[in-house]
């Protein structure tokens, strides 16, 4: 008996609604021990890690968005959602989407639900619409979580952007959610890996484990120098690109690209896996999935729609190379200091100054000069100069960058010490250290046009 073969139409056979088969296969997912454990940690860990860890001295500065953690509470959610995006959702996506068909196999009860639903189609959708509920409650507990978390111990503070300008708590919570949001469209695409996981692989563990696989192999390949054509067709890239909400304007581009691509991803991902479970053999006891089938059903496609991906984002953006250019990272690390300048001004009760009478401008280059300023690297080192209204003398920073391959950079200052060396500032808040000492930036990789 194949899954086209099963009597849907029989006579006497009373259709059951997909909303009802939708509710048993919930239940089945609720009731598993692991799936509590996991909606109970993610409803809980991640705000007892962001209030504890905004009371410690140390922070995770490394972390993007962790060096403020002590200032507002709405970096701790994005410390949560940078953590997540690389390891959490793709684990729990596995746990959920990449098991929800082969638990059928392995329990051997595939003819029971055929026999009660009378519709494989039906059984399908009930499953995947069970599983994507199951992991959107998952998503939903480590946002409300964080959020709660980080406001309740550190408070609703601004929170400082990735070009160094000031977002207001109702900003700053707006651009969390969204960016929470974004990365709903890659989860969507690695749960619709995992489905056809679960159908092409049967009872191999290896479809438990293909999408935390998959998003482990976009996040190396992220890590590489690879065409920005490239790096903005795989479906990951939208896990890090709701970096450019935190921008003025917001680098909007690479996001969308990324979304539209983690979309594209999840719609062939999941057609694939329904057509591949039409074409099942349920009486088959011991069915461990084909390999073949595995490949020429789910493999080849989705390699296809790679290449597709790059062809057509290679033709739609102008930008080539890896997309980390010296004009892109000077007027990054000028405009970023520009902003914290001002901040510091203000914690340091000096007169105020704005961006456009500082007039600052970085220099930058790459390994002393002696190699093409562009690509990513921690040789980088830029000269900022800036002005301040009735001196006469241009005031000089310097600054050790270190870029990586996504245009995210981490700047060091390198004196003079009055300027961008360590010291505390003290603030409404308590002591903080020195704003210019070192920050976080972002290099959009698509080519755009600067202001002025």
């Amino acid at each position: 008996m194949t899954a086209t073969a099963t009597p849907e139409h029989a006579t006497g056979a009373r259709r059951v609604p997909v909303a009802r088969v939708y509710r048993f296969e919930l239940v089945k997912l609720v009731s598993q021990g692991r799936i509590r454990l996991l909606v109970l940690a993610c409803w809980i860990a991640p705000g007892l890690f962001v209030a504890a860890v905004s009371q410690q001295s140390t922070l995770p500065s490394d972390t993007l968005f962790g060096r403020w953690m002590l200032a507002t509470g709405w970096a701790g959610p994005l410390v949560v959602l940078g953590f997540a995006g690389t390891w959490a959702l793709p684990l729990l996506v596995s746990v959920v989407a990449g098991d929800v068909f082969a638990s059928e196999d392995r329990l051997g009860t595939w003819r029971h639900l055929l026999v009660a639903v009378r519709s494989p189609r039906r059984i399908f959708a009930a499953k995947a619409l069970a599983s994507l509920t199951v992991i959107g409650l998952l998503v939903a507990g480590l946002v409300c979580s964080s959020v709660v978390g980080g406001v309740v111990a550190v408070g609703n503070q601004p929170l400082v952007g990735l070009d160094g300008h000031l977002l207001t708590p109702s900003d700053a919570a707006v651009k969390v959610l969204l960016a929470w949001v974004c990365v709903l469209a890659p989860t969507l695409a690695l749960a619709a890996i995992g489905l056809l996981g679960s159908i092409a692989l049967g009872r191999s563990p290896m479809g438990l484990l293909l999408p935390a696989l998959v998003a482990l192999a976009m996040q190396l390949a992220q890590m590489l120098p690879l065409p920005v054509a490239v790096r903005l067709a795989l479906p990951g890239y939208a896990f890090i690109a709701w970096n450019g909400l935190f921008t003025s304007p917001a680098q909007l581009g690479p996001l969308l690209i990324g979304i539209v691509v983690s979309l594209v991803w999840a719609v062939v991902a999941t057609a694939l896996a329904y057509r591949l479970f039409l074409r099942r053999n349920f009486t088959n006891l011991t069915y461990d999935g084909s390999g073949r089938r595995a490949i020429t059903t789910g493999l080849l496609p989705l390699a296809g729609l790679t290449a597709l991906t790059v062809a057509v984002v290679a033709v739609a953006t102008p930008s080539t190379g890896s997309g980390v250019e010296q004009d892109k990272v000077q007027r990054s690390v000028a405009t970023a200091f520009a902003h914290l300048y001002r901040m510091q001004t203000k914690q340091l009760n000096r007169p105020a100054v704005t961006e456009a009478q500082l007039k600052a401008t970085a220099a930058c280059n790459k390994g002393g000069g002696k190699v093409a300023a562009q690509g990513p690297g921690n040789d980088w080192r830029c000269v900022v100069s800036w002005h301040l209204p009735g001196v006469e003398a241009t005031g000089t920073a310097i600054y050790q960058l270190d870029v990586t391959a996504d245009g995210r950079f981490v700047a060091d200052g390198d004196g003079p010490k009055e300027v961008n060396g360590y010291f505390l500032v003290r603030t409404p808040n308590g002591d903080t250290p020195n704003p210019l000492w070192q920050f976080d930036g972002n290099v959009e990789l698509l080519h755009t046009t600067p202001k002025g």
